[in-house]
């Protein structure tokens, strides 16, 4: 096992880098697809709705499924749901069918938010195995796959490349790099046997969700989710409707971001080795929202843009540091990362919508004053990501 560790490890770079490429690939074309679609701004947020509620489905399926079955299998289905998931946008977007796209982004959602947690557990096995922080570097690999996806969307809208056969590629691509990784992936990782001295055991627990430190980390990873996932969502829409950007120039911003995204969590495993996870967090909290006062606030096209480098470094940290830390803050490591990863997720179900209803009324960039405001409040919370023995005991 110690020998196939590192190769465990270098095929789940892979299976993280492929929705990156799928999410980027759908968000570069979300102009594109909502002039196709010739939606209004709460429109296309009820049409994000279906992203929000896919993925809660499958990120609330995703800890009972690794349980009963691994990792494994609940990747794999996975992965083939984001490729199915960009089919059906596609065919959605040609066919000008607001539900087909909603559908796409439901079953796309499903399968993110159902291999994510698999992965994330798989993840935490492997910095276990090999002593070192990995999870950062993982993420890295989903990041890496949205710059990738990003510049090709950019690439690809800027010379008017139909949206089907780009979003239908992408599917093949997912598929084929699926089919090559997963195999080196073991079976029975998190599975666990339901026998009754174990459940005895289970019951004498207190349930994870009354622990008030792991739910304090799962808001953290809930405003810098949100701080993600509007960008994922909206960020070209910003862009080009409250900044007046082209197309082509808000996919750029957008790679922008992506390439941010990226870099903070490949060099985030420094950061966390020498500072710590809280305060780390808080950093990361707060570098995301001065990019996003900038973003806001700032009526420069020149600075707003730059200030996406901001939002991107400060949100890149806060899903992979607030779950390792999730994983060690106490028993049963594959419940408190479902159970983090939950509470995070929510910020995908109304984040969307919020955004959009907002965004109808006062535009989208005042809109994202909603996404400021919480993530400057996660810094409050980012000591609840110390690990327990750097806590003070009370004197009695």
């Amino acid at each position: 096992m110690p020998g196939q560790t590192p190769q465990r490890r270098n095929a789940l770079f892979v299976l993280f880098l492929l929705p990156g490429l799928g999410i980027s690939s759908w968000v570069t074309r979300t102009p594109d697809v909502r002039d196709l679609l010739e939606a209004s701004t709460a429109r296309m947020g009820f049409i994000l709705f279906g992203l929000s509620v896919g993925s809660m489905l499958g990120i609330l399926s995703s800890g009972p499924l690794v349980t009963r079955w691994g990792t494994r299998p609940v990747m794999a289905a996975g992965l083939a749901g984001v490729a199915l998931g960009c089919g059906l946008i596609g065919l959605g977007a040609a066919t000008s069918q607001d539900l087909v796209v909603a559908a796409g982004l439901a079953v796309f959602g499903l399968g993110m938010g159902g291999g994510e947690v698999a992965m994330n557990i798989e993840g935490a096995d492997i910095e276990r195995l090999l002593g070192r922080s990995v999870l950062p570097a993982l993420h890295g690999f989903f990041s890496l796959g949205t710059v990738v996806g990003a510049v090709a969307g950019m690439t690809l809208t800027s010379t008017d490349f139909p949206v089907l056969p780009h979003l239908a590629l992408m599917a093949v691509l997912v598929l084929a790099g699926t089919a090559a990784a997963i195999r080196y992936v073991p079976s029975g990782v998190g599975r666990r046997a339901r026998d009754t001295a174990h459940a005895r055991r289970d019951a004498s627990r207190p349930a994870v969700w009354k622990d008030s430190r792991l739910l304090l980390i799962g808001c953290i990873i809930l405003a810098l989710a949100l701080a993600e996932g509007t960008a994922n969502d909206w960020l070209p829409l910003v862009m080009v409707d409250g900044h007046g950007f082209d197309a082509a120039l808000g996919s750029a911003v957008y790679a922008v971001f992506a390439a941010s995204m990226t870099v903070g969590r490949f060099a985030g495993g420094w950061f966390v080795d020498r500072f710590g996870r809280a305060a780390v967090l808080r950093a990361s909290a707060l570098t995301s929202a001065a990019g996003l006062a900038l973003v806001i606030f700032a009526d420069n096209q020149v600075l707003a843009a730059a200030a996406v480098i901001l939002w991107g470094l400060g949100a890149s940290l806060g899903f992979p540091v607030a779950l390792s830390a999730a994983g060690d803050s106490g028993d049963d490591s594959a419940a408190r990362v479902s159970l983090a990863a939950t509470v995070g997720y929510v910020a995908f179900l109304v984040g969307p919508p919020i955004i959009g209803l907002l965004g109808e009324e006062v535009g989208l960039r005042y809109a994202l004053i909603f996404v400021l405001v919480l993530v400057a409040a996660a810094s409050l919370a980012a000591p609840a990501a110390r690990p327990v023995t750097d806590r003070k005991v009370p004197a009695k």
